[in-house]
């Protein structure tokens, strides 16, 4: 009766995926976080982003089976003055209404230093998807936080926007976000030549 029982249990456990806990777990830390939109146009215009949700996953102790998602609510951008706060949610740029969400979401992570990695991925805005690379720099001394940051330009008109006639108008979102790891054990980063 018992050996049935004990081959269940080792057929159970290998079929089994790994758990949360045999990965690094971390948690990005919105107090020490911001995400901000600049319009260089006639009028430049920037703000604050109130409102956003970031994840940094991994699928093993490999940095480079990272995965960053960034969801951000484009009706909390706050700029300190309702006039500005208006033509940036207006239509003619972030277009709340329509396109309540700004996202980037990582696919492939490529070391580029000892504790530096870039994450390639999809920044999509008003629908439009483009790739665009952010960068993760791990803390040196045991790996227990990191900072994932970047700057994604673009043309306005790329993505459906008019500020003026202008044809050269641009924008930014400037992403920094800090990550700290909450549980599972540490990363494992291989030399990097």
């Amino acid at each position: 009766m018992r050996l049935p029982v004990i081959c269940l249990v080792l057929v159970s456990a290998m079929s089994c995926p790994p758990s949360r806990a045999q990965v690094p777990v971390f948690q990005v830390t919105p107090i020490q976080s911001s995400i901000q939109f600049n319009v260089t146009a006639s009028r430049p215009l920037a703000g604050n982003f109130g409102k956003w949700n970031a994840t940094l996953t991994f699928a093993s102790r490999d940095p480079t089976s990272a995965v960053l998602q960034v969801e951000i609510q484009t009706a909390s951008v706050h700029s300190g003055n309702s006039e500005n706060d208006d033509q940036l949610k207006s239509k003619n740029l972030l277009n709340v209404a329509q396109d309540p969400v700004i996202s980037f979401k990582s696919n492939k992570v490529v070391q580029t230093g000892k504790n530096t990695y870039d994450l390639v991925g999809a920044f999509t805005m008003r629908g439009v998807s483009k790739p665009a690379t952010l960068n993760l720099v791990v803390a040196d001394q045991g790996g227990g936080s990191g900072y994932v940051q970047g700057i994604v330009p673009f043309n306005l008109k790329d993505y459906g926007m008019t500020n003026s006639k202008k044809t050269d108008e641009r924008g930014e979102v400037d992403l920094n976000l800090k990550a700290e790891q909450v549980s599972g054990p540490g990363l494992i980063r291989k030399r990097f030549q």
